[in-house]
């Protein structure tokens, strides 16, 4: 059986996922792995400074996900990039 857990901020994902894991689910954490797949250092990482500039990093060289976010979530083209 495969189940889907979704829900706004503060919903309470993270506490059902932890009974669901205490039950001895499996759990695929989305919100992990789309930080794992653009941490420093990282090919992921690497496409995104090429898409939008080395104006996204932070000094230590990691995403600096609001000034990403203030490219992308006011254009379209951007967010589909």
């Amino acid at each position: 059986m495969t189940i889907g857990l979704t829900g706004g901020i503060a919903s309470g994902k993270s506490t059902v996922a932890g009974m669901l894991a205490d039950l001895g689910c499996v759990i695929v954490d989305g919100d992990l792995i789309a930080r794992e797949v653009v941490a420093r250092g990282t090919p992921g990482l690497a496409e995104v400074v090429a898409a939008f500039g080395p104006g996204i990093l932070t000094r230590e060289g990691e995403l600096n996900r609001p000034a990403l976010g203030a490219i992308v979530f006011p254009d379209a083209a951007s967010r589909y990039r």
